[in-house]
């Protein structure tokens, strides 16, 4: 069983906590940092864009990629919403532990 750390950003804190909050609902993360005031440097459609977003850190497991990715499409204000899964190579075990706990508690 595969854990990982996904990464996506919001335009708000009030999407980024609604985000969060049903990732946490549909058992796909076991926690969510919201991180304010990331400046984000891109170019998108030719022309250079600078904004202030919101980081969420998800941690779930990596065989819940899709479920969460459809979710985040499905709910998401950019047309193009970032998604990255970086694997958790090694973690504290009791961690790891409740993240299993989280995901695998049925309510």
């Amino acid at each position: 069983m595969g854990y990982c750390l996904m990464i996506t950003t919001c335009p708000s804190m009030a999407e980024a906590e609604a985000l969060g909050e049903k990732l946490l609902a549909a058992r796909l993360a076991a926690c969510i940092n919201i991180v304010p005031g990331v400046l984000s440097l891109y170019e998108w459609q030719g022309a250079l864009q600078r904004e202030q977003e919101f980081m969420l850190l998800i941690k779930s497991r990596s065989e819940h990629l899709a479920a969460l990715q459809a979710l985040l499409l499905a709910n998401h204000s950019y047309e193009l919403p970032e998604l990255v899964a970086v694997p958790i190579a090694d973690g504290l075990p009791p961690y790891l532990d409740w993240i299993d706990a989280q995901l695998d508690n049925q309510q």
